[in-house]
């Protein structure tokens, strides 16, 4: 018994510690969106329209 209480602390501290991390991501300055005839071969569509930030039709 006293073996399944010690086990169980430690688990319970370790889920505590370790689950309380918070990983943030770090988008860095190079990073740009694809261009849409990328996203057009990447989809496999027939258009690269859709994926062209200025053919966007503005939505209220």
């Amino acid at each position: 018994m006293k073996f399944n209480r010690v086990h169980l602390l430690l688990t319970l501290a370790g889920t505590l510690m370790f689950g309380s991390c918070v990983v943030e991501r770090h988008h860095h300055p190079h990073n740009k969106p694809m261009p849409p005839g990328q996203a057009k071969k990447k989809y496999g569509t027939k258009s690269a329209k859709p994926f062209a930030p200025g053919q966007q039709k503005k939505h209220h």
